[in-house]
């Protein structure tokens, strides 16, 4: 049963048309927030915008690349005319690849870390303006537990979500005045689109995707649904008076270097 947290709320959420950001989008419109689903895919944002209005919410897609400032700005600019306002900003979006280092061109890196990182800058760039007008206002960005430790073949991805922590605690910082409050959730091992990409990157899937799940204590893989609940609780004054920290949502899986 929905408690209606984000009644009258308006949310821009950012890689919303799979994975962990359609789970963010669907909660957040039972909770009864108006929710732009922004994404670069125009068939799985609409998919997901359509999902919501269908069973009672309200939302719209807007296609966005959230490397472009023109195009971030425009999609806010289009949340805050259709819904009227702006409360909550989701930097969902996300990118992996997996390589080694020396063999990454110089445009893969500028284009994980325009997706990963810089998209952040324009949300909040474009978007604090309008979130300064309420009492309260939330920027949720979503890192990972490569925020805290490295991980193989995927150093650009490794860094930029340390970046993303960092960069958290800066918008924290400079916008409390405003009572903008802002945190980082640190997802672990999440069944997404995403991570079935890196999975089946490797020889042989099945074996990879048990061997990952054997380092993880509660033995699963989180959902999205699962990451969407600690976005929740950083979108609304559930989470009062914490702003500029993460939330690690992985299964224990940074617990223990070693266990079992």
């Amino acid at each position: 049963m929905s408690s209606q947290r984000l009644k009258n709320q308006v949310a821009w959420i950012s890689g919303a048309g799979q994975g962990i950001g359609e789970g963010i989008a669907e909660l957040f419109a039972k909770e009864g927030a108006k929710v732009a689903v922004v994404e670069h895919e125009e068939k799985t944002g609409k998919a997901v915008a359509d999902a919501i209005n269908k069973a009672g919410g309200s939302a719209i897609f807007i296609r966005c690349d959230v490397t472009k400032e023109k195009d971030v700005k425009a999609s806010i600019d289009q949340t805050v005319k259709k819904f009227g306002g702006l409360n909550s900003i989701v930097n969902n979006a996300g990118i992996a690849h997996v390589k080694l280092l020396h063999e990454y061109t110089e445009e893969e890196w500028d284009v994980l870390f325009g997706v990963n990182v810089k998209s952040i800058f324009f949300s909040t760039k474009h978007g604090v303006a309008h979130l300064k007008k309420n009492p309260q206002s939330y920027i949720v960005n979503i890192g990972s537990i490569s925020s805290f430790v490295g991980q193989g073949g995927t150093p650009a991805y490794t860094t930029s979500k340390g970046a993303v922590l960092m960069l958290t605690k800066s918008i924290a910082l400079d916008y409390s005045k405003e009572q903008v409050r802002c945190n980082c959730i640190c997802p672990g091992i999440t069944d997404t689109p995403m991570f079935r990409y890196h999975v089946n990157k490797t020889p042989d899937p099945a074996a990879t995707l048990k061997k990952r799940l054997a380092r993880v204590p509660l033995g699963r893989p989180l959902t999205p649904n699962d990451i969407a609940k600690a976005a929740l609780y950083f979108s609304c004054e559930d989470s009062a008076g914490i702003t500029g920290t993460s939330l690690v949502v992985d299964a224990g899986y940074l617990t223990a270097a070693e266990w079992g």
